[in-house]
């Protein structure tokens, strides 16, 4: 890919700190940058700076090219035995009348209600309670392929694998081979949150640990399927716990390859423990998309949850190394709008989210789950919505 106007007045700047220099130009010779490289990158690196880079990478692996698929969420419960001190979602046991708990068939009613939709995947994922164990979600996901053997079943993240794994009193491989054998294709990479201890301690410390989150990734992809991976950023953790965290998922890839996409998640402070810590604001998020793109040179996609971050802000991060801004959802998710998204409603037509990234100088491509095309919009025509019919009333004098 030729380099742009920009990259090489940035290049020729005599002003740009000779460190920066450096990184710029392992990012032009496919050079991978270190972890203090890294931290140099959130300390020292302006916006218009990190945009030229992030830019860069992304028009290489993906030219004009920006994802998002056709999706709906399950979220089976909202109690959890879990206390995570940034969740606005969840409610502990004894909130129970401010929660809900759907059965089997409840859940099985939602994903009939898209018979005859073009949806392409169903996300699975909620609170952990004792009765969603193994036997459960292993019914659960036989029973929606043997529904609809179309639809993808993305489902649970590590938190509530290895709850109803040491429930059921079986390792991470065995219990992800039989998930990949009722019918689970990938999981999701939520619960990530900060891997390192120092912050993770703090924030979550009841659930599995950074490192037992990346042994059920690790465990899934040695069974050649893929999974996605997040980071909880914008709270109490210092630039160094993301690199730290970045470089851990970057090592795994390394021995994997499983990984497909890197989702950076805003921490929203309406009504959780941590309402006091305030919000990163807009130019930070995109300043941590653009580092991701740079330093995660191993992950082919960095997507924006455009209901986390508002559509706004998800059409500027597709200049910040984002190829990819997540699905269509129909108001199925209520993870976001609890904790004080803009999007309080998230659902977007298919048409809406074309003319999102179009608006954006993008081209919007409809993927599945694993990245395959589904239709190219670039030059899609949408049929015009019939307008609607007046009928001249008579005059009564």
């Amino acid at each position: 890919m030729e380099v742009s106007e920009n990259f090489k007045i940035l290049l020729n700047n005599p002003q740009l700190l000779p460190e920066l220099k450096a990184i710029a130009q392992k990012v032009l010779d496919k050079q991978r940058i270190t972890f203090d490289e890294g931290v140099l990158l959130y300390e020292k690196a302006e916006l218009g700076y990190l945009g030229i880079l992030a830019n860069y990478l992304r028009e290489q692996k993906h030219g004009n090219k920006t994802y998002f698929n056709r999706n709906f969420h399950i979220e089976p419960t909202n109690l959890c035995v879990y206390d995570c001190k940034f969740c606005s979602y969840s409610r502990l046991l004894k909130q129970k009348s401010e929660g809900w708990e759907y059965t089997m068939e409840e859940m099985l009613d939602i994903v009939k209600k898209y018979d005859g939709h073009p949806v392409t995947e169903v996300h699975i994922v909620g609170g952990v309670l004792p009765q969603y164990d193994v036997a459960f979600y292993s019914e659960l996901f036989t029973r929606i392929k043997e529904h609809r053997p179309d639809l993808h079943v993305k489902a649970l993240t590590p938190v509530e694998y290895h709850y109803i794994f040491k429930k059921a009193k079986i390792d991470y491989a065995t219990g992800m081979q039989l998930m990949k054998d009722a019918g689970l294709e990938s999981i999701p990479g939520g619960g990530a949150e900060i891997f390192h201890p120092e912050v993770r301690e703090l924030i979550a410390k009841d659930k599995c640990t950074g490192d037992q989150w990346l042994a059920i990734h690790e465990e899934w992809h040695k069974i050649d399927m893929r999974s996605n991976a997040t980071m909880l950023y914008g709270h109490i953790e210092k630039y160094w716990h993301r690199v730290d965290h970045m470089e851990r998922l970057r090592e795994l890839q390394d021995r994997t390859g499983g990984f497909q996409t890197f989702i950076p998640l805003k921490f929203r402070n309406q009504d959780n423990q941590m309402s006091n810590v305030p919000e990163s604001t807009v130019l930070e998020d995109l300043r941590n998309y653009a580092i991701a793109r740079i330093y995660l040179d191993n992950f082919d996609h960095i997507k924006a949850y455009w209901a986390m971050i508002s559509r706004t802000t998800a059409q500027l991060s597709l200049n910040f190394g984002v190829d990819d801004i997540d699905g269509t959802l129909d108001d199925t998710t209520k993870i976001y709008s609890m904790a004080g998204a803009e999007e309080q409603h998230p659902a977007m037509s298919t048409k809406q989210l074309v003319d999102l990234i179009k608006n954006a100088g993008r081209y919007p491509i409809e993927r599945d789950t694993l990245y395959n095309v589904v239709t190219d919009y670039n030059d899609f025509q949408f049929e015009e919505t019939e307008k609607p019919k007046y009928y001249k009333l008579p005059v009564i004098n």
